[in-house]
């Protein structure tokens, strides 16, 4: 029980970190906040709350993601290395393909709303 324990608390210390070093994480964290608000101003409902909770948790979950191979190409080529840049620019365009899908779901939702 205490190694499962444990394992939550290294997942708070790795979205801590994320927070604390990664403008981008903290932009979708205070997107986030911003959207939930929107949401309970505007009363969407339960399926649309579906969406929105599903569009958020991608886009941190690709952000963590993101940084983690940030960190792993960092470590392994501390040096300049063009094949370290590309594996480095495929997980920001996985992170941005993420955010897009997130906002094309927010359009759907919230613009209809919001006219």
């Amino acid at each position: 029980m205490k190694k499962f324990l444990m394992g939550f608390r290294y997942a708070f210390k790795g979205v801590k970190y994320a927070f604390s070093t990664q403008i981008n994480f903290k932009f979708h964290s205070f997107a986030l906040l911003a959207v939930v608000v929107l949401g309970f101003g505007l009363g969407i409902d339960r399926s649309d709350w579906l969406w929105i909770v599903t569009a958020i948790i991608l886009v941190l979950v690709a952000e963590l993601f993101n940084t983690a191979i940030e960190v792993l190409v960092d470590l392994v080529s501390p040096g300049y290395n063009k094949k370290a840049g590309v594996v480095k620019d495929l997980a920001s365009a996985a992170v941005l393909l993420t955010a897009v899908l997130a906002f094309i779901i927010g359009l759907f939702i919230f613009v209809p709303r919001l006219l």
